[in-house]
C-alpha cells in the first residue's frame, strides 16, 4: 500500500525527513570522532617517547582528548595536558645548551596523518550508510 501526502504538506514532510537525517548524521559524527580520538590517544601514549629520568607525570602518560563543541560543531582536541611545553621540542628536535641539537623524535605527526585519514573514511561510511 503507498501512503500519499496532500501537496500542502510537502514542504513540513520534507523538512521533518531532513531534520531527522541531520540528527542521524551528527550521532554518526560524533561517535566515530569519539572512538577516532581515543584511538589516537592510545596511539600516542604508545609512540612517545620515554625518557630516562623519573618524574611524577611522565610525557607519554599526559596524551589526553578534551571534547570541544560550540552549536552544531562538534571536534576533540588531542593534547598533553601535562608537559605540553615539550610536545614542540621532542617532534623537531631543539638547541643544546651547549651549541648543538638535539635528534627530532617525531611521534605526533604519523599518528595525526594516519588517523586524519582514517576519520576521513569512517565519517564518509558512516554518510553513505545513513544516505542509502
Amino acid at each position: 500500500m503507498s501512503s500519499s501526502i496532500k501537496i500542502s504538506d510537502l514542504q513540513k514532510e520534507v523538512m521533518e525527513y531532513l531534520e531527522n537525517y541531520v540528527e542521524d548524521i551528527e550521532e554518526e559524527v560524533k561517535e566515530t570522532t569519539d572512538k577516532i580520538s581515543k584511538e589516537a590517544v592510545q596511539e600516542l601514549k604508545k609512540d612517545s617517547p620515554r625518557g630516562k629520568g623519573t618524574r611524577k607525570n611522565p610525557y607519554w602518560k599526559g596524551w589526553t582528548d578534551t571534547k570541544v563543541s560550540k552549536g552544531r560543531k562538534y571536534s576533540r582536541k588531542i593534547h598533553n595536558k601535562t608537559n605540553y611545553q615539550l610536545t614542540h621540542l621532542l617532534e623537531n628536535g631543539h638547541a643544546t645548551r651547549n651549541g648543538g641539537r638535539t635528534k627530532a623524535q617525531p611521534h605526533i605527526r604519523p599518528v595525526e596523518e594516519k588517523y586524519t585519514k582514517l576519520y576521513e573514511k569512517e565519517l564518509k561510511k558512516a554518510i553513505t550508510r545513513r544516505s542509502n
